[in-house]
C-alpha cells in the first residue's frame, strides 16, 4: 500500500474554476452516504477498535461530524464578508472527548447527514462562490469554492484512512 500524506502536510495548490462549484457541493452532499455504504456491514468491534492512541474507524466518522460546526461557521463568515476565517482546534479535542465509540454508528451517520445537508443547503444559496477570506492555518486567502474543495478533500482523506484501516492498514495521522 502506498504511503498516504498527512492532512497537515497538504497545501492545496489547486484552484477550482467557478464552474466546478456545483460538482464540489455534490461531492460534499454525498460524503455521509459514501461513509454509510462503506461501513454498513462492518461489526461494531471492527468499527470501534483503536490502534494505540489513534482513532478508531468510528471516531474518524465522528470527527467528520464534529467539524460540521466549523464548516458552517466558516461558510457564514464568507457570507458575512469576514476578513478572516475562524481557526480550527488543531488538538481535535471535540473528537477525543465525544465518546463516538460509545454511540451507534447509525446515529453518528444520521446526525452527520442532517448537519451536512444543512451545510449544502447554505452553500447552494450562497450568492458568490468567489467570495474571499483569509485561512488562518494555510496563511493565505481562500475563496468559498476553495473552502468547499478543502472540506471535500478532508472528507476523502478520512474516508481513505477508514478504507485502509478496513484493509488492515493503519492511519497516517
Amino acid at each position: 500500500m502506498q504511503d498516504m500524506m498527512k492532512w497537515l502536510d497538504r497545501r492545496f495548490n489547486y484552484t477550482p474554476p467557478p464552474g466546478e462549484y456545483p460538482m464540489i457541493i455534490e461531492r460534499l452532499r454525498g460524503t455521509p452516504v459514501r461513509a454509510g455504504d462503506r461501513l454498513r456491514y462492518e461489526p461494531a468491534g471492527v468499527l470501534t477498535r483503536r490502534d494505540g492512541d489513534k482513532w478508531s474507524i468510528q471516531e474518524h466518522i465522528g470527527h467528520l461530524l464534529d467539524l460540521e460546526t466549523l464548516w458552517q461557521t466558516r461558510v457564514s463568515e464568507f457570507l458575512r464578508g469576514s476578513r478572516e476565517l475562524s481557526a480550527a482546534d488543531m488538538s481535535n479535542r471535540r473528537t477525543y472527548e465525544a465518546g463516538h465509540n460509545d454511540r451507534a454508528l447509525a446515529a453518528i451517520l444520521a446526525e452527520f447527514a442532517v448537519a451536512r445537508l444543512r451545510l449544502v443547503d447554505t452553500l447552494e444559496s450562497a450568492p458568490d462562490p468567489a467570495a474571499t477570506s483569509f485561512h488562518p492555518r494555510l496563511q493565505r486567502p481562500m475563496r468559498l469554492i476553495d473552502l468547499c474543495f478543502f472540506v471535500a478533500e478532508h472528507d476523502d482523506h478520512h474516508l481513505t484512512i477508514v478504507s485502509r484501516m478496513l484493509a488492515g492498514g493503519s492511519s497516517p495521522d
